[in-house]
């Protein structure tokens, strides 16, 4: 039986409440994309599932780019009280403090066009990727303790970037309450040659340009000009986040009896956050979410001496410039709105990004008129777009808006639907030029395994959560 769902405003859907509910189960879809949200049974399964986990408050929410996730659908948010609350790392997801960084030139499209296989090329060289490939930061154990402390500050120390970009990092680079004696021996080892590296699957570097501005005052603010050239970076806390989960999920499958807590799904493995289990999760987790802050740092800084080299010019010539960095598998200790008071509230963000309004204290001086910057991107042969925030995201979804296009297709159906197709040649016909460690790489990464990232962000416009400020134009992109 197809489940029932219920229209509540402009683009903000409510699923017909279960019996084990202890809020309401909501999403954010257009006309567009409903029908396909409610063939995902399997996502708004896990969503009611999330709706059920002790001490959560106002509703669980998902985003138009769900789809399934490792217990919480990925697209999804859900706030749980301090006090009487869990933590799950399921909520987080194994790629701790997956992330966007958007970097843009005072370059055009003209100014790189001849010389794009050159770029593409230097690019690919200098930017580490695949699976558990290494990189040539290496870090010995004391060392490796202040990266986990210190996020992107340690990466600005030793050369990489400079403290201006920090300012427009999410949590200036460095989240608090990071404790590194909770993070296993074999996570650190994992992650100890890691940093500077892309990963791969989705994980990707593109070179871009902003082709169409849609709110040409919040693009001044952002400096973002049409025809602009721009470099997306996407990737997270590699290896180390990883085992971080893992480590953290065995240890709360093992607690959840002797804290009472039963759950519908073995995947929402929870703790209370108040209780040792969850206090080790989030401390190790904060050290994997500054692990990542410190690695898109230092591949951001690389990714630009990679372009001078490319263009034979000299680095300051580009005018290169963090425009914003988001997180978007995080939890967060926010300030929110429930019921008409302001409860401190641990927001569970898994690819979903925080999407603060215009005023918000916790935004850039330089940003506070316009709302926070968010980054979503698309897939590799079409497009992605920048959007800020809007007071909708902090009424409805604890300040949340999507993460990007969201799979619509598995890697194994994506594989089969890219049989007998040579992907690089249709996308450099097109001016798209692709590098990636394998074709495997390029088939599970194409267009069609997405949802329309222009559908998805109409949506969360639609519903008041986010303004569409511009779109960038992939023009060589790089993948593990």
């Amino acid at each position: 039986m197809a489940m029932q769902v219920h229209l509540l405003g402009q683009g903000i859907w409510e699923l017909e409440p279960r019996g084990d509910a202890r809020v309401p189960a909501r999403f954010v879809a257009s006309e567009a994309l409903l029908p396909a949200i409610l063939h995902d049974e399997e996502s708004l399964r896990q969503l009611q599932n999330v709706a059920t986990l002790p001490g959560v408050v106002g509703a669980v929410w998902a985003m138009p780019d769900m789809h399934v996730g490792y217990g919480f659908p990925i697209g999804g948010v859900a706030a749980t009280d301090p006090d009487e609350g869990v933590i799950s790392p399921g909520g987080v997801g194994y790629d701790i403090n997956c992330g966007v960084r958007l970097l843009a030139f005072s370059l055009t499209e003209a100014d790189v066009r001849d010389r794009l296989h050159e770029v593409a090329d230097t690019l690919y060289r200098m930017i580490p990727c695949g699976v558990g490939r290494g990189g040539d930061v290496k870090v010995g154990p004391r060392e490796m303790r202040r990266v986990l402390e210190q996020g992107g500050h340690w990466a600005v120390e030793h050369g990489f970037g400079t403290p201006f970009d920090l300012r427009r990092v999410e949590e200036g680079g460095r989240i608090e309450g990071a404790d590194p004696t909770q993070v296993s021996e074999r996570a650190l080892a994992r992650g100890r040659d890691q940093l500077g590296t892309l990963g791969s699957g989705n994980h990707f570097l593109e070179l871009g340009v902003v082709d169409e501005v849609f709110a040409p005052e919040a693009a001044r603010a952002l400096g973002l000009e049409r025809g602009g050239v721009t470099i997306l970076l996407h990737t997270g806390s590699r290896g180390l986040g990883h085992q971080v989960c893992t480590d953290s999920l065995k240890r709360m499958k093992a607690a959840m009896h002797r804290y009472r807590i039963e759950i519908p799904d073995p995947q929402l493995a929870c703790a209370p956050i108040r209780s040792p289990e969850g206090q080790a999760y989030l401390g190790a987790m904060n050290a994997a979410v500054n692990f990542a802050f410190a690695n898109r740092q230092i591949l951001a800084t690389r990714a630009v001496r990679a372009l001078a080299r490319a263009l034979d010019a000299d680095e300051r010539s580009l005018g290169a410039r963090t425009v914003y960095e988001v997180a978007h598998n995080i939890a967060k200790f926010e300030t929110h709105r429930v019921d008409g008071r302001e409860r401190k509230l641990c927001v569970h963000r898994k690819g979903a990004t925080r999407a603060f309004p215009p005023g918000h204290p916790d935004l850039p001086e330089e940003y506070r008129a316009v709302g926070q910057p968010v980054l979503i991107p698309g897939d590799m042969e079409r497009y992605s777009f920048v959007l800020v925030g809007r007071p909708g995201s902090m009424e409805h979804t604890f300040g949340s808006t999507c993460h990007g296009a969201g799979r619509r297709l598995s890697r194994t159906k994506a594989r089969a639907a890219a049989r007998g197709r040579s992907i690089a040649r249709d996308m450099e016909e097109r001016g798209i030029l692709v590098r990636a460690a394998s074709l495997r790489t390029q088939q599970e990464e194409i267009a069609d395994a997405y949802k329309d990232v222009a559908e998805v962000v109409e949506a969360v416009a639609q519903a008041g959560l986010s303004t569409v400020v511009a779109r960038l134009r992939p023009l060589a992109v790089v993948k593990g």
